[in-house]
């Protein structure tokens, strides 16, 4: 696909939060969903948003399920083109978390009036349709409006079996479980706004963002993973926390460098992290036992990510054999930790294997 590149723009300057970290607050979103009245729900709705997972699933003709998603936000990084690719890939992240395969998109933009060239503007929408066609999904339409700030997205819709979905609620006492992207995205980023991040660092985080979860799902559904949830804005042990509650079991977790993206830690230390952030570990952290770790670490763990990879929970004895269909794929991936019997947190932290 032919790329638009357009120069001498800095994207992340013109807005106050970046990708994922733009999410409103955890705490904020759960009281106002807790405020309406929903109706009876109908019954071909297999999944909706009682259980927090990644995607809507509604069920129709035999044996199949339409996997529905919406996700946009702030630009992550300066590059026009390559906010539209990671804007795509996000969207399209929810689909591949409950193991469903994308079919149609529609756009989502929200641009400054007449602030930002049209060149601008193509060369996002550009790098989201060459990510959409990648991912083998048509982009049938869109809607755009006039905002303050730049925001791009996708609503898409995808299919699945329902035999194989992915949901959030399947983990079961003794599952395994891996990372599929590398975290820190929400830190590095913000050094990106704030002119510390190199060149070959954002080259290495831009690749990681608009690469699509499609393998990684691939593999889950077909060496039987019990779950799945994509980390996005609400951090790894916000989503972990979601899918261990969901299950009825506490994760487990032995975190270490080598999850985390170059330079994330060192930039955690100096403070140099996403509002975000803080949010996360304000709500989600009564419910995780964080140990003796050191507090830069627990703080990369509450990084809200931008197009993060799946946490999937398989059973032990196929492990092995998913993660050598990682390795085939050519996934990035880390073990991370087991699912135990519920305590009193939904995800517990040690600085090693069974302690």
């Amino acid at each position: 696909m032919a790329r638009r590149k357009v120069e001498g723009i800095r994207l992340t300057a013109q807005v106050a939060f970046a990708g994922c970290a733009a999410k409103l607050g955890p705490g904020d979103l759960r009281k106002a969903l807790g405020m309406l009245r929903v109706p009876r729900r109908d019954a071909r709705v297999l999944v909706d948003s009682s259980t927090l997972d990644d995607a809507g699933i509604f069920a129709y003709g035999r044996g199949e399920a339409l996997v529905q998603t919406v996700d946009f936000f702030t630009p992550i990084v300066d590059d026009p083109y390559d906010y539209g690719q990671i804007a795509a890939a996000n969207a399209l992240s929810d689909v591949y978390a409950m193991g469903g395969t994308p079919l149609t998109a529609l756009a989502l933009l929200c641009a400054p009036d007449g602030t930002l060239a049209t060149e601008v503007l193509a060369a996002v929408l550009q790098g989201g349709l060459d990510k959409m066609h990648e991912a083998g999904a048509s982009v049938v339409g869109g809607h755009s409006i006039r905002d303050p700030e730049l925001k791009f997205g996708y609503a898409v819709t995808g299919v699945a079996k329902r035999r194989r979905l992915l949901r959030n609620s399947g983990a079961r006492k003794g599952d395994r479980l891996f990372l599929t992207k590398a975290l820190g995205t929400g830190i590095l980023t913000t050094a990106l706004k704030q002119g510390k991040l190199d060149d070959g660092l954002l080259k290495r985080l831009t690749k990681q963002m608009a690469t699509l979860n499609r393998a990684a799902a691939e593999a889950a559904v077909e060496h039987g993973a019990r779950a799945a949830t994509d980390v996005t804005g609400f951090s790894l042990l916000g989503h972990a926390s979601q899918l261990a509650d969901a299950s009825g079991v506490t994760l487990h977790l032995w975190p270490a460098d080598t999850w985390l993206l170059p330079k994330v830690r060192a930039f955690a230390a100096e403070h140099t992290v996403p509002g975000g952030l803080g949010r996360n570990r304000v709500f989600y952290g009564p419910n995780v036992d964080e140990g003796s770790l050191s507090e830069d670490l627990i703080d990369t763990l509450y990084d809200p990510q931008t197009s993060g990879g799946l946490l999937v929970a398989i059973p032990a004895r196929r492990s092995a054999a998913f993660e050598n269909a990682l390795r085939r794929r050519r996934v990035w991936h880390v073990p991370v930790g087991e699912a135990v019997s519920r305590g009193r947190h939904a995800v517990r932290l040690s600085d090693r294997p069974g302690s």
